[in-house]
């Protein structure tokens, strides 16, 4: 690894550390550039870990051997600065230890992904980046096989969504899908069934669902507040529910996840059924 000695937050070179608070245009530099940011050591570890190349690395000098130990002898630059300067770039104060440029892998084909998953969640149009980070930590926490996310859901590999995780989004296969148009009949297929997670009267309860579940199932949840759209509740073939105590409609998404993920592992039918 090269490293570099910077005192001024101006420097052209930490660009693409400049302002990560503006989500708006993170995201487009993210588009244009091939790029998303690791945050923390322990995050860019194992992103390293899981194949993924950093173009180059941001951090604090008291970090830096750290960062010797994840890098190794790879031909990757890093930027050694003092905490101000770092503060300065990103907008906000750097606690965990570095920021680290990684290079976008590519996406794997939404067939390729699905020909062998057992349990798949999918995730449609979610705009807050820390439940899509929660819902890839339960995705690898408890068992899920692939993670799908809608053209319009927030970017797994945001900065803010790569740290709820903890890094879990490297951990779990995932991939875009445009519309059920495309997935429904991919899923069909597949013989993988698609279930529903929505708030109806006809919905069977998640328990009993999960004691009978079938061997390929596909977990749908949509956004806070509206839900899943029509066109995902009409593709379903289950529709599923959590039945609430106390007054409480429904948990958070990435916890309505947690949850259905925990009981298709554990809940099992009545023994004589």
């Amino acid at each position: 690894m090269h490293e570099i000695r910077i005192d001024d937050p101006a420097d052209p070179r930490l660009d693409d550390y400049r302002d990560l608070t503006d989500t708006a245009l993170r995201n487009r530099r993210d588009a244009e550039g091939g790029l998303y940011i690791a945050e923390s050591l322990k995050v860019i570890e194992r992103a390293v870990r899981a194949g993924h190349r950093p173009r180059s690395v941001l951090t604090q000098e008291r970090w830096l051997d750290g960062i010797r130990g994840v890098v190794g002898d790879e031909p990757v630059t890093v930027y050694v600065c003092a905490d101000a300067v770092v503060e300065a770039v990103a907008g906000f104060p750097v606690h965990r230890g570095a920021l680290a440029a990684m290079h976008r892998p590519a996406l794997p084909e939404l067939a390729s992904l699905l020909s062998s998953a057992r349990t798949v969640l999918v995730l449609e149009d979610l705009v807050e980046h820390q439940n899509v980070g929660s819902a890839f930590r339960a995705a690898a926490a408890l068992g899920a096989d692939a993670v799908l996310v809608s053209d319009r859901c927030a970017d797994p590999l945001y900065r803010r969504s790569v740290k709820v995780s903890t890094g879990t989004v490297f951990q779990v296969p995932w991939t875009r899908f445009g519309d059920w148009r495309e997935l429904a009949p991919l899923l069909r297929r597949e013989g993988i069934q698609l279930a529903a997670l929505a708030l109806r009267e006809d919905a069977t309860p998640l328990e009993a669902y999960a004691a009978a579940r079938p061997d390929r199932v596909a977990l749908a949840f949509g956004s806070e507040g509206p839900g899943l759209s029509a066109e995902a509740l009409g593709a379903a073939e289950a529709i599923v529910t959590i039945p609430m105590a106390g007054g409480v409609d429904s948990l958070n998404v990435a916890s309505t996840a947690a949850v259905a993920l925990w009981a298709l592992q554990h809940v099992r039918a009545p023994s004589g059924r």
